[in-house]
């Protein structure tokens, strides 16, 4: 159950859970369990669980996770339900290893969220300490104290264990043969808790798990009492309760004024050295083990890290066993037994997809890798169409295969695919922060990650009137989009900042048939399933470092990258962009007149604009190669 991001606020407030191996009588029947200190190089001891099987007949390879959840059930005699990434690595037989990261739950040492990589970590200096250097370490005691082992390591993780899986490729032990980085984090200004620089305010109430440091090596957790200043709210409505908030600076006082990992998101407002240090991305050089990212086309939280992983690597060591898995699930959605078919939000994408990717994608990658067992091929991309709802193979990704598409906007809502529109019309919309659209057509409670929206019906959205909408005729034929995608907007406002959100969205013709897992309300002709969003935080559009405000009715130029997309709009279907400048509570509001820290904004900073966007704006999609975002990103 450690294995997903923000696990303790998923059992505290029943978010996604992941299902269990029905008990441990099969763990405890066939693996001895230790726990041991492992020291790192300057001296801090790392709290670590090892599982290794009771048949000595055979050497087996370790299968490692480092977390900053826990490794629990702690206690010689108390046994895991389940080992390693899924059930099947548990029955092949692997040593399984677990691990407290540094200052988290039983082990010594003080805790940094994405602690920065040291470039070129000399391994002797005993002073230079990152992640990469605390798996070194754990590797190299492991391969020479636990009996019974090949000599070779795999790790894996998902979410912020992806992320301490990522952080270990740079200056890989040599013993590290193979690495799965899942939902893996890249860079907090991008991921999680920031999208290009937008803070998510949906994650307000998950900043206890992260913000406090503990005294002393513990089995309970420190941060409970944190927790509750949530989990007391009376919340029926999430959208209320955060608008009820006010300015961020209300949360401060409210909720987070000795919350250490807050401050320094209220302190660092810009992508400055502080962020810049944790961006891991620029670190993954000279790659020479396999490496297996993987992500979820749902993943509302981490869906920007998996993909630039995989690029960051295919750019800096071509010639290494570099491949990516993306499939139709929300934040480690893959790593649950199937229960027949996989669902998202109101969307059936098929039987069995869990079951595929568990025993013939991952259980070979590992086997191959750390077992020699099998032939070794891997696809480069293997990758989920989420319109047709069948997996396809790519030899490279983005792909080249699949045509580019520019997306137009016109008058009446007309949107057009690659051909400009003939009438360069002018579009506006009233934003106004203290009646922000909504990011899911249903209420839910206060939630630490939202999840279900990614693939949400947009109608709702639609009908109002901040929020503009352009859409094709239904296709004749069907047309795959795929690859990266490009908003290339020119706007003008009455205020001196705007957010802009830009989705693509499959249109259901009328006549489409309800599906039988959804409840009799969720109709599905018509329906409006978002494909594929992003904010932009306007401030930003020349550069991440330096924000700068917009000149009040001045046409400027805002370009930005949504994520990666693979989905086939049918026959019958049609393409929907929508635009609009808020999507609360899951992004902050930006006030839209120019302060220097959002965070710091009162309540008479908070204005109406009306935004304007041009028909000469376009949104691009696809064409295999990275495209140009004409932002200065030298420090990403």
């Amino acid at each position: 159950m450690k294995r997903s991001l923000f696990l303790c606020v998923v059992l505290l407030l029943g978010g996604v859970a992941f299902a269990q191996v029905p008990d441990s009588v099969y763990v405890r029947t066939h693996y001895e369990k230790q726990e041991v200190y492992i020291p790192m190089r300057d001296g801090v001891k790392l709290f670590t669980t090892i599982y290794t099987p009771k048949d000595k007949t055979k050497s087996y390879p370790f299968l490692m996770q480092r977390t900053c959840y826990n490794v629990g059930p702690y206690g010689a005699n108390k046994f895991e339900r389940t080992l390693g990434p899924s059930k099947y690595a548990m029955y092949d037989g692997y040593i399984f290893v677990y691990q407290d990261v540094r200052g988290r739950w039983m082990s010594e040492g003080t805790f940094d969220n994405m602690r920065p990589n040291i470039p070129g970590n000399d391994r002797k200096n005993k002073t230079a300490i990152d992640e990469a250097s605390d798996t070194w370490d754990t590797i190299d005691w492991l391969i020479k104290n636990v009996k019974g082992n090949n000599g070779k390591v795999g790790q894996w993780g998902i979410s912020y264990p992806g992320f301490y899986t990522a952080a270990a490729i740079p200056d890989a032990h040599p013993a590290l043969r193979a690495s799965s980085p899942q939902a893996p984090i890249a860079d907090f200004f991008f991921d999680d808790f920031h999208h290009n620089g937008a803070f998510l305010q949906s994650y307000l109430a998950a900043f206890a798990v992260f913000g406090y440091q503990k005294d002393t090596p513990t089995d309970k957790s420190w941060y409970d009492d944190k927790l509750m200043r949530f989990r007391d709210q009376p919340v029926a409505d999430g959208y209320d309760f955060n608008l009820r908030i006010g300015p961020l600076k209300n949360a401060t006082a409210k909720f987070h004024n000795d919350n250490f990992f807050w401050q320094q998101i209220v302190d660092h407002p810009n992508y400055d050295a502080f962020w810049q240090q944790r961006n891991l991305l620029p670190h993954l050089k000279n790659v020479n083990h396999a490496v297996m990212t993987v992500g979820g086309w749902f993943d509302a939280e981490d869906l920007y890290g998996p993909l630039n992983i995989y690029k960051s690597i295919e750019r800096s060591s071509p010639a290494a066993k570099n491949t990516i898995v993306m499939g139709p699930w929300a934040h480690g959605q893959w790593s649950s037994p199937d229960r027949g078919a996989t669902i998202h939000n109101h969307i059936n994408f098929g039987d069995s997809i869990n079951t595929f990717y568990q025993r013939e994608v991952e259980r070979k990658f590992f086997a191959y890798h750390l077992k020699g067992e099998g032939n070794g091929t891997f696809a480069e991309a293997l990758m989920f169409d989420t319109g047709k709802k069948e997996w396809r193979k790519f030899d490279a990704w983005p792909p080249k295969e699949i045509p580019p598409a520019k997306l137009y906007f016109g008058a009446n809502g007309k949107l057009g695919v690659n051909q400009p529109q003939p009438e360069q019309a002018v579009f506006e919309y009233l934003s106004d922060p203290a009646k922000p659209v909504p990011y899911t057509s249903q209420t839910e409670r206060l939630v630490f990650t939202p999840r279900q929206f990614m693939s949400d019906d947009q109608r709702d959205a639609s009908r109002r009137p901040d929020v503009l909408t352009f859409e094709t005729d239904p296709l004749t034929d069907e047309m795959t989009l795929a690859g990266e995608i490009m908003a290339r907007l020119k706007v003008a406002m009455t205020g001196t900042d705007a957010d802009f959100i830009v989705k693509l969205i499959d249109v259901y013709p009328p006549d489409h048939p309800n599906y039988k897992h959804n409840p009799a309300n969720i109709v599905m002709g018509g329906y409006q399933q978002l494909v594929r969003h992003e904010v932009f935080r306007g401030r930003f559009r020349n550069s991440f470092e330096k924000p700068e405000p917009f000149t009040p009715d001045q046409i400027t130029e805002v370009n930005f990258r949504l994520q990666d997309v693979l989905h086939t709009f049918k026959k019958g279907h049609r393409i929907m962009i929508q635009i609009h400048s808020t999507w609360f509570p899951y992004i902050d509001r930006n006030p839209q007149k120019y302060v220097d820290n959002i965070y710091k904004a009162n309540e008479e900073d908070f204005i109406k604009s009306t935004i304007r966007v041009y028909g000469s704006s376009v949104v691009e999609v696809g064409g295999g190669e990275k495209l140009d975002t004409k932002i200065d990103n030298s420090k990403r």
